[in-house]
């Protein structure tokens, strides 16, 4: 639960980051020098093992799997500039479902009562927070739409495969190789569209490649450690974060909607990490 709530934040400041970003530079080059950046961070502190080392036990795998996360990176920015930030949240969030469910079918983890019910109170949370749904608040089904739903099946595809690489490769390994893939695979959108960063962009494009290589270094660690189900209510967490964040650096105070939904949030998400506590003690 540590792990994945770490995640939450590392992640939450890669968004922040990259937002400014992509404001300034067209967001398909910040994404691939993202990615870039990380797979350069990680590399150094993963040669300490060797060369050779580097080199998964199962290539095909983690090649497909940077495959596919790069599918629903190409799917998340086509639908960025349709989509309303309320839509964007909501449906961004719908991935934990689409994880449980491919835990369920895949890989055989049995989905308890209280895992779902984490979720879907989670789950409920961010709508609160987002309420894309109140008057005047949600445009109808767009092309945007459809495909930042796209993307969310296919996002959870790449994490029910990373679980499985956890059982043969180090987290490490793993994160390089996803970042690796990821590059190759935006890196003709981003020559397409290349604008040379300034040295502070650069510099805000290293921080992102930390933020991000420690983010997935993280979630990896999670799922190597429990089920992937069992840590998906906790990804909720990052609105929580994001609501810190925004009265930390610009003194935004949450409004009523984001206290409700963080509170429901967050107590599904202790209750879940409870529940787990006991099932783990159990089997001690």
């Amino acid at each position: 639960m540590l792990w994945m709530a770490a995640t939450g934040l590392l992640f939450t400041l890669l968004n922040a980051t990259m937002k400014k970003l992509a404001h300034e530079l067209d967001p398909w080059l910040v994404g691939f020098l993202r990615y870039l950046l990380g797979t350069l961070l990680i590399l150094v502190p993963a040669l300490r093992f060797g060369v050779r080392e580097l080199w998964p036990k199962a290539p095909k795998m983690q090649f497909v799997r940077g495959l596919v996360h790069g599918g629903g990176m190409l799917l998340w920015f086509a639908a960025l500039p349709a989509v309303a930030i309320a839509e964007l949240t909501a449906i961004g969030f719908s991935v934990p479902l689409f994880i449980c469910l491919g835990a369920v079918l895949f890989l055989n983890e049995r989905m308890t009562g209280a895992r779902w019910a984490a979720v879907l109170v989670g789950f409920s949370g961010v709508l609160l927070v987002v309420h894309p749904f109140e008057a005047g608040g949600f445009s109808g089904i767009s092309a945007g739409m459809l495909l930042m739903l796209a993307s969310g099946p296919v996002f959870a595809g790449s994490f029910l495969v990373a679980k499985v690489l956890t059982r043969v490769d180090r987290s490490d390994v793993m994160v390089f190789w996803q970042h690796l893939v990821v590059s190759l695979a935006l890196l003709p959108f981003a020559l397409a569209l290349w604008t040379m960063p300034s040295p502070g962009q650069w510099a805000l494009l290293a921080v992102c490649g930390v933020f991000g290589a420690g983010g997935h270094y993280c979630m990896v660690r999670a799922f190597r450690i429990a089920d992937i189900s069992a840590v998906q209510s906790v990804r909720f967490l990052e609105l929580v974060w994001a609501a810190i964040l925004g009265f930390l650096m610009f003194g935004s105070a949450p409004e009523g909607w984001t206290l409700a939904g963080g509170m429901l949030i967050l107590a599904s998400t202790l209750w879940l990490a409870r529940s787990e506590s006991r099932v783990l003690a159990s089997r001690a």
